[in-house]
């Protein structure tokens, strides 16, 4: 028994070990081979069926007699009776007890339960249903009348009791009782399926001038276009085709802006159709095309392009398959109109249509979407809508002074003071040019270099103003440009091809000269290369020769000593390139000069730069291809040979952006100069190796 302190308050005093469930151990099958008589499951099932005992049921009674059947029915009703003291609101029982007194003929007493049990719960119109049915199927006709009656003045809103009442009195034949009680029903005003049944009751005996009537209600009380479209199509069926269009106007009246105008516009559409109206139809699809908001009007498009299809003809088609396009442009517009791709897209579908007007009224709405920032990237673009509208107006609508007033609008919007367009400049300058009015380009390009200066313009103004053959101009232009850019190569070399190509050499050399002196440029090697190229072209080797030698002074790049080498190895003029002994005499010199700036280039390399093994070889390699293709028989290849590296493959640590290290290979270069310098280093450590290893042997 376990101890009284291993008790758990929490499980009544009682141990973990007592609330322990125990399960019966596993039975262990020790024979595992398949019985010869296998059992199924349906075999068990029916024995199990065979052996059930059958149900014990009551005997049944025979009333024989009268009194007998007295105690009977007291018995019935006082169990009823008692049923509905204890269950009052059991609409059930009330119904059970009144069907059973019908049962047994006596229909006052039925009557009086049914009415006993409407007190209890008048509003439970199954109970009203019940009543009334147990009426009619006995023949009290008038007893039902009256109870439908009541049921439907006390409950107007039951559709199912109106029903019911109506049918009674339709399969008595009491039609006008029927139509009585349909007029008391419409006062209440129920849904489209109560005036539906209505019309189909008049229809039934050909009623239709009084169908026609209720119809005309039955819009006014649910003024929508369903509604409207059954009037029409009943009129439509009746052969009343004026009438029917009559409806459909009436409609088009209340409804036009109604959510479900769509469909009323299709319906009508159709109608006009079948009465071979197809003007009228076309007409009805374009008004609706033009009212209907853009979003809801996909099912009409469709509709509207097939009946083109099937009626129109080319011209039409083609209206109708761009109005659906249009249709997709309008809503991917309006959902974003800052994206300038659909504005394209939609201006590039009007300009194929060809209608002047509304393509101009495209390019107007989508040039008013101006972006919401002042970022040159939101304007990029933007700003091509307007010079697509300019070339628009220029050349397919031929109209100049529009395309004047387009440039002008753009050229006003743009913020120039934070960016500008110079595409925009230039192409309102060639415009002025092309319509020969050379004083507004000049204007237009003055404008342009005062508020917003930039390589393009200035360029393409000096381009204008040579082809005139406006020398000064361009002059101005040219200091303009540099004072505004002062760093900038291309300009100075440009303004000085310019006065090279007017032989003004002088003027060519000082502008080169003032170049070269600025504190900061963007490409230097470019312009000292024009200014070398200038000289040599000339024929000025000793002032190209000073150029090299100043450049020298400034940087030791490798290119600028292979090229001052390649200059002095053809520094010779082309006239004198002939076979006499002189021009020999000059060639040697010539090769002489480049063998000494190869030399010096060693030099500095050598001393002065002695990491820059790569440069070195790379010169190296550069003299003895010279000295085997440019010198010719003059060359001596021994005098490079002698000085060329070894190639060698090393290995070395390079530390990783994670901060590992890893072992990678490069190629170093030993040249001859360095081998004596390392194998004397060895010797000498050799040497003190030795002498270590004596001085610790006598030790």
């Amino acid at each position: 028994m376990s101890s009284w302190k291993d008790a758990d308050p929490s499980l009544g005093y009682l141990t973990r070990k007592d609330t322990e469930v125990k399960l019966p151990r596993a039975t262990r099958v020790k024979n595992k081979t398949p019985a010869p008589v296998q059992i199924t499951a349906e075999q068990i099932l029916r024995e199990a069926r065979e052996r059930q005992e059958s149900e014990i049921r009551p005997p049944k009674q025979k009333i024989t007699d009268p009194t007998e059947l007295g105690e009977y029915r007291l018995r019935k009703r006082k169990e009823f009776e008692d049923l509905i003291r204890r269950v009052r609101w059991n609409i059930g029982v009330w119904i059970k007890y009144a069907q059973w007194e019908e049962s047994q003929k006596d229909f006052k007493r039925a009557r009086s339960i049914w009415e006993r049990a409407l007190e209890v719960d008048y509003k439970n119109h199954t109970l009203w249903l019940k009543y009334a049915e147990v009426e009619m199927k006995n023949k009290f006709i008038n007893h039902a009348r009256n109870v439908w009656d009541r049921a439907v003045t006390l409950l107007p809103r039951v559709d199912q009791l109106w029903y019911k009442y109506i049918h009674m009195e339709e399969m008595l034949g009491n039609v006008a009782g029927a139509r009585q009680v349909f007029e008391r029903w419409m006062k209440w005003m129920p849904d489209q399926q109560g005036w539906l049944s209505y019309i189909k009751f008049e229809l039934r005996y050909n009623e239709v001038e009084r169908a026609r009537g209720i119809f005309e209600r039955f819009v006014q009380c649910h003024p929508r276009v369903g509604a409207w479209i059954r009037f029409a199509k009943f009129e439509m069926k009746n052969g009343e085709v004026v009438k029917a269009r009559n409806v459909y106007e009436k409609a088009l009246e209340k409804l036009a802006d109604d959510e479900e105008a769509e469909l009323l516009f299709v319906a009508f559409a159709e109608f006009e159709e079948r009465c071979k109206e197809t003007e009228r139809a076309r007409a009805i699809y374009k008004f609706a095309l033009d009212h209907i908001p853009k979003g809801r009007a996909e099912d009409l498009y469709r509709k509207f392009v097939a009946f083109e299809k099937q009626y129109g003809d080319r011209e039409g088609i083609e209206d109708a398959i761009v109005g659906k396009r249009r249709f997709q442009y309008e809503d991917e517009v309006g959902k974003s109109p800052t994206n300038y791709d659909s504005w394209f897209d939609y201006i590039r579908l009007e300009e194929s249509v060809g209608n002047k007007e509304r393509v101009r009224e495209v390019y107007e709405r989508a040039i008013a979407n101006v972006p919401p920032a002042q970022e040159k990237r939101l304007w990029q673009r933007y700003i091509y809508l307007w010079i697509n509208y300019a070339l628009y107006e220029e050349l397919d609508a031929g109209d100049m002074e529009r395309t004047r007033d387009v440039y002008r609008e753009c050229l006003n919007l743009i913020p120039h003071q934070k960016f500008s367009f110079a595409k925009i400049w230039l192409l309102a300058a060639q415009f002025e040019i092309r319509q020969l009015n050379l004083k507004a380009a000049r204007q237009i390009l003055g404008n342009a270099i005062g508020q917003a200066p930039k390589d393009k313009i200035f360029k393409k103004y000096i381009e204008i103003e040579l082809q005139l053959g406006n020398i000064d101009r361009c002059r101005k232009l040219y200091e303009k440009y540099l004072e505004w850019s002062p760093e900038n190569c291309y300009a100075w070399s440009k303004y000085a091809e310019l006065e090279r190509s007017l032989a003004e050499t002088d003027r060519a050399r000082a502008i080169f000269e003032v170049a070269i002196a600025q504190p900061a440029l963007d490409m230097p090697e470019l312009l000292w290369k024009a200014y070398i190229d200038f000289e040599t072209g000339e024929g000025e080797f000793d002032n190209a020769r000073a150029l090299y030698k100043r450049l020298l002074d400034r940087t030791k790049h490798l290119k600028v000593w292979m090229s001052y080498a390649e200059f002095e190895a053809t520094a010779i003029n082309k006239d004198e390139l002939d076979e006499t002994e002189e021009a020999l005499e000059q060639k040697k010199q010539c090769i002489q000069r480049a063998r000494r700036v190869f030399e010096e280039a060693l030099n500095y390399f050598r001393s002065s730069a002695s990491d820059l093994k790569e440069e070195r070889a790379m010169l190296l390699e550069k003299w003895l291809n010279m000295e085997t293709t440019a010198f010719g028989e003059l060359g001596d290849v021994s005098l490079v040979q002698s000085k060329l590296p070894k190639k060698l493959k090393k290995r070395r640590h390079v530390t990783t952006e994670d901060g590992s290290t890893r072992i990678e290979e490069y190629v170093d270069y030993l040249f001859p100069d360095e081998t004596q310098t390392t194998n004397l280093k060895i010797l000498e450590a050799a040497y003190k190796w030795k002498k270590q290893k004596l001085s610790s042997g006598d030790d």
